[in-house]
């Protein structure tokens, strides 16, 4: 672009002097479509064109951010993808080298249908160290290719920034007091004052005047590690606004991507471990580090009791005449080590029920049958996003969920192949279960045609009504002759 004194030259040639185009792109040693540009140009006013954005550094991974910007419609809003958790999965994950405003910008673009949040503004709370505030979120988790619902319980320190989390598959009573009972143990300690919602595991309702009638359990559990609970006043979250912007931060930052475990104890860990990682970070106002802040407060805290406290429940239940009891709408056979119409004595754990007899005898322990919520995830709409986009396979966070075996067929580095197994498991999701294709692929190994596996599914995890040997009473009896299925069954391999 030239200069404003050269394009009021080329306009005095073209006006004063009366030179062409090609005369003043000699005269000037220009390109004569520049020269016409300004030559014959009538709007001299300022133009506020947009400048075009190019980012090389992000032009490898952009396949990568697209694939879990796409794969988060899927998720709750919690717990998808921000810009700076972008960022922070791929410098960590794939050796990106780029700024993180890079990242963010690429990432706004992508959510262009974001709304953009209305601001507002708090009066900015001074906390003493050593209280706490408690409350519960909720997060979406996978294991065994399904998606469940499940609760974390966070305890947040105002006054370091510092959090504990501890997950558990429900929001009961016994849920809640071992959550917190677990934290307390991570911690060392235990909150002089707590702040907690209206909860129905610890409130049974609000008084006229804003008293509260509180669970025995909850008033034991307080008794015992010796804090004093505060409630906050009905339909007023903001009042424990900092365990509140602290559920929202877990989600975004622990559980993004989808926590994948095995046990229950493998999940408490990690979570535990992202809790402590945290608390290297600057606090957002003081300047200080978190553990930093957290070592002066720990030494507010109340000390553990010697003995932890136990949260169960005790009910009766009837043994009906087919020997089974009812325990949360769930029905539990005795297995003939009850009589009919004896009843017995249930205590109800987080994780497990113990069932005693009425001398107070253990008859049976079984673990607790939750009827949380499970989502099956749409597998058939994720491989068909995945066929538009093949190379990013290795970067969807729903291939790590499925088994090893599933996951080394889809990855498979030739693109055509990848794309015609993408578009087969899509079809095949959407007729069998991923259990039913794992079967498959273990029998006829990963190598094998997808020819040969779709004639597999169909024989073995197919509607398969057809006898063994068929029998037809319409032809001859001359004409019949004996045959049967196996010749088709050694065809596919299946013994």
């Amino acid at each position: 672009m030239l200069k404003m004194p050269q394009q009021q030259y080329i306009r005095f040639l073209r006006e004063a002097e009366g030179l062409s185009v090609n005369e003043i792109a000699r005269e000037m040693g220009i390109h004569w479509r520049t020269a016409k540009k300004y030559a014959d140009q009538s709007n001299w006013n300022e133009s506020l064109k947009k400048k075009k954005s190019r980012s090389p550094v992000m032009g490898p991974f952009m396949d990568i951010v697209d694939t879990w910007l796409e794969e988060d419609r899927l998720l709750p809003r919690k717990q998808r993808h921000t810009g700076v958790r972008v960022f922070q999965r791929l410098r960590d994950e794939y050796e990106f080298t780029g700024g993180q405003r890079t990242v963010l910008a690429y990432v706004k673009k992508r959510k262009a249908e974001l709304a953009l949040e209305r601001a507002k503004i708090y009066e900015r709370l001074e906390h003493p160290a050593g209280e706490a505030q408690v409350d519960f979120t909720t997060i979406e988790v996978s294991q065994d290719q399904e998606l469940l619902t499940y609760k974390l319980l966070v305890i947040s320190f105002p006054y370091s920034n510092a959090a504990y989390v501890y997950p558990t598959p429900a929001e009961n009573q016994e849920c809640f007091l071992e959550a917190l009972k677990q934290c307390f143990e991570q911690i060392g300690g235990v909150p002089s004052r707590i702040w907690f919602d209206n909860l129905s595991a610890a409130v049974v309702h609000i008084e006229k005047h804003g008293e509260r009638q509180l669970t025995d359990g909850f008033q034991r559990f307080c008794a015992h590690y010796r804090f004093e609970a505060v409630f906050c006043n009905p339909y007023s979250g903001h009042e424990k606004g900092h365990v509140e912007n602290k559920c929202g931060y877990s989600k975004r930052n622990w559980a993004v991507p989808i926590p994948i475990y095995e046990s229950h104890e493998q999940l408490a860990a990690v979570f535990a471990k992202q809790a402590l990682l945290d608390q290297e970070r600057t606090h957002y106002a003081k300047g200080q580090r978190i553990a930093d802040l957290w070592e002066e407060e720990r030494a507010k805290l109340l000390v553990l009791p010697e003995v932890a406290f136990e949260a169960f429940r005790i009910s009766a239940a009837a043994v009906n005449k087919y020997g089974e009891i009812r325990v949360d709408e769930t029905t539990i056979p005795m297995l003939g080590l009850v009589q009919p119409g004896s009843q017995v004595m249930i205590q109800t754990y987080w994780d497990r029920l113990v069932i005693l007899n009425n001398n107070h005898q253990l008859v049976r322990e079984i673990p607790r049958p939750y009827t949380g919520k499970t989502a099956d995830i749409p597998w058939e709409q994720v491989f068909t996003n995945l066929l538009r986009k093949p190379r990013s396979v290795t970067h969807s966070q729903f291939i790590r969920m499925l088994p090893q075996t599933l996951q080394l067929y889809a990855t498979v580095k030739e693109l055509d192949m990848r794309k015609e197994r993408l578009l087969a498991l899509a079809h095949w999701s959407s007729v069998y279960t991923m259990r039913e294709i794992e079967d498959a692929l273990h029998l006829l190994g990963t190598e094998a045609t997808v020819e040969r596996i779709t004639a597999v599914l169909g024989m073995r995890s197919g509607s398969r009504d057809i006898p063994s040997v068929l029998e037809e009473t319409i032809s001859p009896p001359s004409t019949k002759v004996e045959f049967s299925l196996q010749r088709y069954d050694k065809l596919t391999g299946v013994s």
